[in-house]
């Protein structure tokens, strides 16, 4: 029974939630005990909001999820987890993320509700509305680094926003792509409405044009003006072929390996993600604190 609320809850997909972090890795601020303690608590903050906006989505999506050929066995739709007890269990994180809330300062407050109001429409509009869906996902990836970047009160460059934005993109597009395989696949009805309106065409070219938008993003932003003097180095251009190498081994996982559908899971268990993203990772700190 346990399980089965810890998978309600959907706590590996908290990972998401580490995009709180990005403003501290570049704010120059990652070894200072009271940024990193305010961030960590922002992290948690949307752990809980994020776990709840998974219990409401998985509420309004109950029926669609039993016609689904792997969501048919979360807890709601298999019906491990009654309506009743996912209601309760909503409530009391709700109450937690009331009684925290209000520790943190006023821009931060607005970003989590409105990441809360963002995905409240998706569940019951965005999602349904082609092109709409996958924006909606990029923005509450954009709303956490934002949120990250206010709680620490520290500017961060429109470089870093698009690059969120972009990469978002893309893993949506890319789980767009996958279920549409699995939809082929399996000679079903798509279980998502809105899949009706994409074709593997269609998705391959928007994932294309994110990929392409994440490395020069990403690029550009190591090599701006701005980045440049803030961190009085150029050397953060050599973190640049991490981003690549991780964006062309995602594509090669969706599509040669057809495992794209769960961005978490591939980040726990796919080694070379995995390495690339702790490479990055200290290279990043490495460069930036002025250690190489």
């Amino acid at each position: 029974m346990l399980l089965n609320y810890v998978k309600l809850l959907r706590l590996p997909q908290w990972v998401k939630n580490t995009f709180v972090f990005v403003p501290l890795l570049f704010s120059m601020h990652l070894f200072d005990s009271e940024f990193l303690i305010t961030s960590v608590l922002a992290f948690l903050l949307f752990c809980l909001a994020s776990s709840l906006v998974y219990i409401f989505n998985d509420i309004v999506d109950i029926e669609a999820d039993r016609e689904h050929p792997l969501k048919k066995f979360r807890p709601l739709p298999s019906g491990a987890i009654s309506i009743t007890g996912a209601i309760t269990i909503a409530i009391i994180v709700a109450a937690f993320i009331g009684l925290l809330l209000p520790r943190f300062n006023t821009e931060f407050i607005y970003f989590v509700c409105g990441f809360l109001v963002l995905n409240i429409l998706y569940s019951f509009w965005f999602k349904h509305i082609v092109i709409l869906d996958v924006f909606s996902i990029a923005a509450g990836f954009a709303i956490r680094v934002l949120a990250g970047a206010v709680v620490i009160l520290v500017p961060i460059s429109s470089w870093l926003i698009l690059t969120t934005i972009f990469i978002s993109l893309f893993l949506g597009v890319m789980k767009r792509h996958s279920e549409l395989l699995l939809v082929m696949e399996n000679h079903s009805t798509p279980s998502r409405k809105v899949l009706s309106q994409y074709s593997l065409n269609f998705a391959d070219q928007m994932a294309t044009v994110a990929a392409a938008g994440v490395i020069i993003c990403y690029a550009l932003y190591t090599v701006s003006e701005r980045t440049v003097t803030a961190f009085d180095t150029e050397n953060l251009i050599y973190t640049t072929p991490f981003v690549v190498y991780g964006i062309f081994r995602f594509m090669f996982l969706e599509y040669i390996s057809h495992k794209g559908e769960n961005t978490t899971k591939i980040v726990f268990t796919d080694v070379q993600i995995i390495l690339t993203v702790i490479l990055y990772a200290i290279t990043t700190v490495l460069i930036i604190y002025k250690v190489i």
